[in-house]
């Protein structure tokens, strides 16, 4: 491996709260609607990584697929198997999505397996978190809060893309017929919050923990 220090974020003694761990998420699951037509849940403290590298380069595309069993996606498109996803942001940049508690050990992997090679691997953890929106009226809610179109012709299952979100920005991935992911930057997580709860209110919102 190469001469890297590698250090883990989030030890396993260390208490960790999620962007959105004061507005009682938890709480709130325990009072929804089954009829809601939105339902929100944060997929919190989970593993976020950034990798950069030469797509181009088939001992890194190769290196990439041996430490994680997947592809490298192309642009505007994501991978996942099971809880773990990979997501094209860039020609050289992808965001990698893992299990929280299993980042250190992911990064670890992917070092070895790039060892040698101009690659960066980061971890972002803390820097941002995924609110997932399902249901009926999801995409509804979506088309209120960005001018991207997110019609199922222009925004099929596996794209994810970065857009206007509000009066802010951040990452829409569309991850199943009826289920998105918004990957929000920490600093705008209780804006997001607020405004899906306001556009959320016309469909009925429940909170799933």
């Amino acid at each position: 491996m190469s001469n890297v220090n590698v250090y883990k974020q989030r030890p396993d003694a260390a208490h960790a709260e999620s962007p959105l761990f004061h507005a009682g998420l938890d709480e709130l699951a325990r009072k929804g609607k089954s009829s809601a037509g939105v339902v929100l849940r944060e997929k919190k403290l989970l593993g976020h990584l950034v990798i950069r590298g030469d797509a181009k380069d088939a001992a890194f595309a190769g290196g990439v697929h041996s430490a994680l069993g997947l592809e490298l996606p192309v642009a505007l498109t994501l991978v996942a198997s099971g809880d773990t996803s990979l997501q094209w942001l860039g020609p050289d940049e992808w965001l990698l999505i893992v299990p929280g508690g299993t980042e250190f050990e992911v990064e670890q992997r992917l070092r070895k397996a790039l060892d040698g090679q101009h690659i960066s691997v980061v971890n972002v953890s803390g820097g941002q978190t995924i609110l997932e929106l399902s249901g009926a009226k999801a995409r509804e809610v979506l088309m209120k809060s960005t001018s991207y179109d997110v019609h199922p012709s222009n925004f099929p299952v596996g794209k994810a893309v970065g857009s206007n979100f509000a009066k802010s920005q951040l990452v829409i991935r569309h991850t199943g017929e009826e289920t998105w992911e918004l990957l929000v930057r920490r600093s705008f997580a209780d804006y997001i919050w607020l405004w899906l709860q306001d556009a959320s209110a016309e469909y009925g919102l429940a909170v799933k923990a």
